[in-house]
């Protein structure tokens, strides 16, 4: 009784609220709803941030903080004769979840099917047989970070890089924990220049506020962003080398078309958001079926390896000699990616609450009507280390502030690289917790921040000098 008599004040204002105007959201930023989904919010995502404290997965405090933050406003709305506007919202919000889980899932697949062929087992012996030492391993894992999420998602390229890391570095945590660092910043900065290597562009560029060419104008910016911390991290990466590869490469029958198909896939996507206005995902869901039907050729045409039949595990999982099935690519998928998938959702979902009780508006109306536009585009680089990017740039987009091309080319590179200064502030920090759990961790992500800042700080003012211009 005491919580409905709280919601009185509420439920008159959605009465007549209502009655204006049925599409039009509460403003409840000062009521009981308000402050009460702050506070779940906020004590969610610092027991997500001490995962490694705890032992609670990050992905429970933040599904049950956004379950809790749509009860709230449920209960307001559904007592106020209006609780269908709160469904539709809830579910315009849960499409956005549902293309990026799909996006991810079909990654994913193709991630477990190139290791099942060997593919970054036989990277790893190839960086190893040239003898290189952990310094320059740590630049040449960078710097492939960097170039691969310009055209692939930075989780897909996060996650593809700490396989190979933790292939070759298993001997010293060391190196992997600054490392897998080092990939983070390379693939938030890497993603950050180009239209469609990061959701945070992707978003910018369908929007229209930045022409597909002026992205690259970026590039020099986000090459600081990555090259600056990873030059001071270098002095603390271990001077030995590993252990030389004694083992001659082997690669599985099919994985250079599996490569191929998954290149296929990423520009079907991309086809499909700039050509046919599609969602990404649809056209990731078509480049899976690439891979099925790939999967059922190899099945019909089985090869040999080792004088062994060679199937394929994407239908029919190869069996051991004990009897347990050796690979199970969703199974694999699954067991990986879970508990970052619904971390994701949690976010997601919390942050449509908060923005559907009208803290989006308040935000915006503080970023871009009371400071200065370039003040405010820092401030959301900074923000979208502790709420993931692409919610970030999304929200601002939905302000859609009167600023410059030089001002949209600011918060889109800060937006992108932003996250890389907490481990939970990007897709690739996320993904490579959940892979080298126990190694990467939020805490040793934290250890270099200062560094981290460095970068970010420098990329903005590059950005500053060599594009004036666009001021």
């Amino acid at each position: 009784m005491a919580l409905i008599s709280f919601g009185l004040p509420a439920l008159a204002l959605a009465g007549e609220n209502a009655a204006a105007d049925p599409l039009q959201p509460l403003n409840l930023t000062l009521h009981w709803v308000g402050y009460s989904a702050i506070a779940v919010f906020v004590v969610a995502y610092v027991l997500a941030m001490f995962e490694e404290v705890t032992e609670l997965r990050k992905s429970k405090p933040m599904v049950f903080a956004a379950s809790l933050i749509w009860v709230f406003i449920a209960f307001i709305y559904v007592n106020g004769g209006i609780g269908e506007s709160a469904g539709k919202a809830f579910r315009a919000s849960l499409e956005g979840f549902a293309e990026l889980f799909l996006f991810i899932m079909v990654s994913m697949a193709y991630l477990n099917a190139m290791e099942d062929r060997n593919v970054f087992e036989n990277l790893r012996i190839w960086l190893l047989s040239k003898n290189f030492s952990y310094r320059q391993l740590f630049w040449i894992t960078g710097w492939m970070s960097f170039g691969l999420s310009s055209v692939c998602n930075n989780l897909t390229t996060a996650l593809l890089m700490g396989a190979v890391l933790l292939a070759m570095g298993k001997d010293n945590k060391r190196f992997i924990t600054v490392a897998c660092v080092n990939v983070v910043i390379a693939t938030n900065a890497g993603g950050s220049f180009s239209p469609f290597g990061d959701i945070t562009t992707l978003l910018v560029w369908q929007k229209g506020v930045v022409p597909f060419i002026s992205f690259y104008s970026l590039l020099v910016p986000a090459i600081v962003n990555f090259a600056l911390p990873a030059a001071i991290m270098h002095f603390w990466i271990p001077k030995a080398q590993p252990a030389a590869a004694s083992e001659a490469p082997v690669i599985k029958r099919g994985a250079g078309i599996i490569i191929f198909l998954f290149l296929m896939t990423i520009v079907t996507a991309v086809c499909f958001e700039n050509f046919l206005e599609l969602p990404p995902a649809a056209g990731m869901l078509m480049g899976l079926t690439y891979l099925k039907f790939f999967s059922y050729y190899m099945q019909k045409t089985p090869g040999k390896t080792n004088g062994a039949p060679d199937t394929d595990a994407m239908d029919i999982p190869m069996i051991g000699s004990n009897g347990q099935h050796e690979f199970d690519v969703f199974k694999n998928v699954a067991n990986l990616e879970w508990d970052t998938l619904l971390f994701f959702y949690g976010v997601m979902m919390s942050v449509a609450g908060l923005s559907f009780l009208g803290y989006l508006e308040l935000a915006s109306h503080f970023l871009y009507g009371e400071i200065d536009p370039t003040i405010a585009n820092i401030l959301v680089g900074i923000f979208s280390a502790f709420i993931d990017n692409g919610t970030i740039m999304y929200a601002v987009l939905t302000m859609l502030p009167d600023i410059s091309q030089g001002q949209w080319l600011l918060v889109t590179l800060t937006a992108g690289v932003g996250g890389s200064l907490l481990a939970i502030g990007s897709a690739a920090g996320v993904g490579l917790m959940g892979q080298a759990k126990g190694i990467y961790t939020f805490s040793s992500h934290l250890k270099w921040m200062p560094v981290i800042l460095l970068g970010y700080f420098g990329s903005i003012a590059v950005h500053f000098l060599i594009n004036a211009d666009y001021f």
